[in-house]
């Protein structure tokens, strides 16, 4: 799911549907400007290249340690002169580049 393209469509400020052809039909009461339907969807065309793009994010995100796991890890490395938090966030890193190429085998 596309959350940048839903909360662009959200901040429109109007209720909508999609029929099954892919239209959006906006129910307008309050006489707002919506966009028309190409508007909408070289907008979505857009809003979904930027979200494949963040992918790495997402990503990270869910393979980085807890904040408590990567304090404690801190924690240690001051103590011990270790390297452990740094190789752990760089581990994640190196497997999702900013490049969005996918997982680092």
């Amino acid at each position: 799911m596309n959350e940048l393209f839903y909360k662009w469509i959200g901040a429109i400020g109007v209720s909508y549907s999609v029929d099954s052809d892919g239209i959006y039909i906006w129910e307008n009461w309050d006489d707002k400007d919506v966009p028309s339907q190409s508007e909408i969807v070289a907008k979505k065309a857009e809003l979904d290249d930027t979200w494949a793009t963040l992918l790495y994010q997402r990503e990270r995100i869910s393979e980085y340690p807890s904040t408590g796991d990567q304090l404690d890890m801190m924690y240690k490395d001051n103590l011990n002169s270790t390297t452990t938090h740094k190789d752990a966030v760089e581990a994640v890193k190196t497997k999702w580049p900013k490049d969005n190429s996918g997982p680092v085998e």
